[in-house]
């Protein structure tokens, strides 16, 4: 009877402890693999993802910091990367930051293939006309991986 209580316990604090994940967490990691798929399937991304601000961007290349548009658009010869453990920070109602890795092979057009591409990455998200949109990133290569070797925009 003792163990039992004792496992029942036990069962209750860890339901208690855990925290669920809020709709603005569930939001934003939807948004990255729906994004990230959209790339896969199209080879560009979605125009307007970046904030109507712009977004301040540290690329994986190791390049200096770059300044993307609202209309920004980046396309690809191949595209097929994976969002992994993403976790969010919900700040507050309208501003998140989501932070993953990233594995897999890219090629941005006319680029050549990074068939080893594997970063960390770091999200700044605001909502905008109730849509999230990118308003910050960093994207620095984890050790044994490779970044993308573009260092600067073609727009």
């Amino acid at each position: 009877m003792k163990k039992t209580i004792i496992l029942c316990a036990i069962c209750l604090l860890a339901v208690v402890t855990t925290k669920a994940e809020t709709e603005i967490e569930k939001e934003i990691k939807k948004l990255i693999l729906d994004d990230n798929a959209y790339i896969a399937k199209n080879l560009k991304h979605k125009a307007g993802a970046i904030s109507k601000k712009g977004s301040l961007e540290f690329w994986s290349s190791g390049g200096l910091l770059m300044s993307m548009s609202h209309d920004t658009v980046i396309e690809y010869d191949d595209f097929n990367l994976h969002p992994k453990h993403i976790k969010v920070i919900e700040i507050n109602a309208t501003t998140a930051v989501a932070m993953y890795y990233a594995e897999g092979n890219v090629q941005a057009k006319g680029a050549e293939n990074n068939a080893n591409y594997l970063t960390r990455a770091m999200q700044v998200y605001v909502k905008e006309g109730g849509t999230w949109k990118i308003r910050a990133a960093h994207w620095s290569p984890i050790t044994g991986g490779k970044g993308t070797t573009e260092t600067a925009s073609n727009q």
